[in-house]
């Protein structure tokens, strides 16, 4: 068969919504496109870690320690089964690790930006991990079969994770004024990199028109977006909190919110490594990469020992 006629089948099943897997042929962009976009998912999990892991000895009692304990732990698990998804596409796992902490690799933007009071822990749960439900509810039914099945998961631990962090500002409105101006402070300061997560406007995005052609997305950045900040505003109600948008209003016509412009600029600048923690992210990941070998060589040690007995058995 033709690349083209290949490539015309292919389509057609994912018309079809039939699942693509790993086996199956699959055009190399259409590859490229998911190793790109689920290894970034898979480093963002793991760089997702450092903020919150930041507050784990510094939690206000026992109860808010073991869930942040727990969250974390979370984090990892998706990270693990994401770069196993990823593995599924032909890319070695120990590649990816290098990219990441050659800083080659991209990560999401948000977990550039420091962890400064307890409210902040709340404010990732709540705007954070209910802006990366938004995005990733619908790649439970990515046209990619492995990494649909990984996100199943991964979103049933996120909506935990959100509820979570609900929870925690929810509880410092209604404590005293001075929880409450850190409840308020750490939203101010969260709401915009959160609106940047879906990534830049329909416009300037390259790669969303082949994605929502693939059907590796459902859904465009800007539509996104736009559903977060509809569910939002009446979630920030119940915590008696102003989001930090004085163009944010009802819009009768559209039935949607409408929303002041956002800062690019600040974006683009993150991306490329110059936000307020990119450096020591990196720095962290890698520290801890080193101080990691022996377990990994423990692993690849015992692994060998168990295969030449098995084989010392059969024979």
């Amino acid at each position: 068969m033709t690349t083209a006629s290949l490539e015309a089948k292919f389509q057609e099943k994912v018309d079809q919504e039939v699942k693509i897997e790993p086996r199956d042929w699959m055009p190399d962009a259409y590859r490229k496109t998911l190793v790109r976009q689920i290894s970034q998912h898979a480093h963002s999990e793991i760089i997702g870690m450092l903020p919150e892991g930041n507050w784990i000895t510094r939690a206000p009692s026992l109860r808010r320690k073991l869930g942040l304990l727990a969250k974390v732990q979370d984090e990892a698990g998706h990270g693990l089964y994401l770069y196993s998804a990823c593995e599924t596409l032909g890319v070695e796992r120990e590649d990816l690790f290098e990219q990441l902490n050659e800083g080659t690799a991209k990560y999401s933007s948000i977990f550039n930006y420091p962890t400064l009071t307890w409210a902040d822990i709340g404010s990732i749960g709540w705007l954070v991990d209910g802006a990366a439900i938004m995005n990733q509810v619908p790649l439970c039914r990515c046209s990619y079969g492995p990494y649909a099945r990984a996100m199943v998961r991964v979103c049933k631990e996120e909506s935990f994770h959100q509820r979570q962090g609900f929870e925690i500002l929810l509880t410092l409105s209604k404590g005293t004024d001075e929880q409450k101006a850190m409840l308020q402070e750490s939203v101010n300061r969260w709401w915009w990199p959160s609106l940047m997560m879906f990534g830049p406007n329909d416009a300037e995005s390259p790669n969303s028109a082949k994605s929502m052609k693939w059907k590796i997305k459902r859904f465009t950045n800007d539509d996104l977006r736009q559903k977060f900040v509809d569910v939002c505003y009446e979630q920030a109600k119940l915590l008696n909190v102003t989001l930090p948008d004085p163009d944010l209003k009802w819009n009768e016509e559209r039935g949607h919110f409408d929303f002041g412009p956002i800062d690019w600029s600040e974006f683009w600048d993150v991306v490329k490594g110059n936000g307020p923690c990119n450096s020591q992210r990196l720095a962290a990941r890698n520290k801890a990469h080193a101080e990691g070998e022996w377990v990994r060589e423990a692993a690849i040690a015992f692994a060998e020992k168990n295969k030449q007995r098995n084989i010392a058995k059969a024979s």
